[in-house]
């Protein structure tokens, strides 16, 4: 697991039935390219955010493979129609292998 590594998610605590609504997401994460070189001359390894997804209520909303062009600490910002009250899963995956998990609840009203 990379260290330092952070999610942040901003999304409303309810909406009306239907209504479309801003998410913003941040990770704090270093996204090393596999490029670059360190003193001593070496490669160091590539270590980024491969993927981000977001469910609301079991249903994917959004699906993004990222490479290794994507700036650090990636952000994004997405609308999203909420039928429902329910719960918005946000995942971001490793190189590593590690996953990162935010979720947030959304109520009707």
């Amino acid at each position: 697991m990379a260290s330092g590594v952070k999610p942040r998610v901003k999304a409303p605590k309810s909406a009306a039935a239907g209504e479309s609504v801003v998410i913003k997401t941040l990770i704090s994460h270093k996204m090393e390219s596999g490029q670059r070189k360190d003193g001593d001359g070496n490669l160091i390894p590539r270590s980024i955010i491969n993927r981000f997804t977001c469910d609301f209520n079991g249903q994917n909303v959004v699906d993004i493979e990222l490479a290794p062009a994507i700036s650090t600490n990636p952000y994004f910002e997405f609308e999203a129609t909420i039928p429902e009250a329910g719960e918005m899963k946000f995942t971001w995956y490793d190189d590593d292998g590690s996953v990162y998990e935010d979720s947030k609840s959304i109520a009707i009203g």
